[in-house]
């Protein structure tokens, strides 16, 4: 007895063709033809469908579509992707996917032109990441500009626990010591040690540099920058240079690190882990159960 083989649902492609238009045409989306005529390949989708628009419901508003629009009549005028990177200063990589489908330009320049043309373009889209960056910047920086005595108070412990010195299991000095580089770090520790009431007198200064480093000019920096006479500093130390090593800090905006040193703070210490820890407590547990 013979039997005939089942039939493959995609033998037909014409028939399965002229179904999968006449649906789109109807209005449905790819995922709803893709039920009705139970195609689960989406290559074999795409041929089905190739060159029959989408139905305009399917279409999300996108923040892009005004640059995508001029993107493709700049194409259509015969601009490489580089032109229209600097008409526009949008990446390359989403005007390849813009225009991808439309003719491409004749080649009219040189290698020479074109590279400058990439650069400019390149320089372009880096002004617009910075002008981003910028914006990002000023936005964020407008939410967090006022700030009473509980929010210093909190940020100083957490900056102290992140930044300062703290006792080991194998060495237990406890003394607040807070060493940075940063003068915004500086500027917003010394807030705290005063909100927290330490004296001005039991303030000491250190400067820690790297000896090949103008270490006159960052001790004076640092002086100027707390209102100290330099006089007064402790002994700075020097951090011997290692030839093997390349090192990015360095110029004239590097001034070493400057050591704050609090005198008779062992209780002060005491009071910043314990102020750590109770946050720690109070902070929401992390939710186990729903991470993969």
């Amino acid at each position: 007895m013979t039997t005939t083989p089942p039939r493959n649902k995609y033998a037909d492609f014409e028939a399965l063709r002229e179904q999968a238009i006449a649906l789109r045409r109807e209005g449905l989306s790819r995922r709803q033809i893709r039920d009705r005529i139970h195609v689960d390949n989406n290559d074999l989708l795409n041929r089905l469908l190739d060159g029959e628009p989408a139905p305009e419901w399917t279409k999300r508003p996108n923040a892009k579509d005004d640059l995508r629009e001029t993107a493709r009549e700049l194409r259509l005028k015969g601009m490489t992707y580089d032109q229209i990177q600097v008409e526009l200063g949008c990446s390359k990589s989403s005007i390849s996917l813009w225009v991808r489908d439309l003719p491409k330009p004749e080649r009219r320049r040189s290698s020479e032109e074109a590279s400058a043309i990439a650069k400019r373009g390149w320089e372009a889209t880096m002004r617009r990441r910075e002008e981003d960056r910028q914006r990002t910047k000023r936005q964020a920086g407008s939410e967090t500009c006022t700030m009473n005595d509980r929010e210093l108070f909190m940020v100083g412990v957490g900056l102290y626990w992140a930044e300062g010195t703290k006792a080991k299991a194998h060495r237990q000095q406890e003394r607040v010591t807070f060493v940075n580089s940063d003068p915004d770090m500086i500027k917003v520790f010394l807030a705290w040690l005063k909100l927290v009431d330490v004296r001005p007198e039991q303030i000491r200064f250190y400067v820690h540099i790297h000896e090949t480093a103008d270490v006159a000019a960052a001790e004076q920096f640092w002086a100027d920058f707390v209102g100290e006479d330099f006089a007064n500093f402790g002994k700075t130390s020097l951090k011997k240079h290692n030839p093997k090593t390349n090192r990015k800090n360095t110029g004239d905006a590097y001034h070493g690190c400057l050591v704050i040193q609090v005198r008779q703070s062992a209780d002060l210490y005491r009071r910043i882990e314990g102020w750590w820890y109770g946050i720690v407590g109070a902070a929401p547990q992390p939710d186990q159960q729903n991470r993969t």
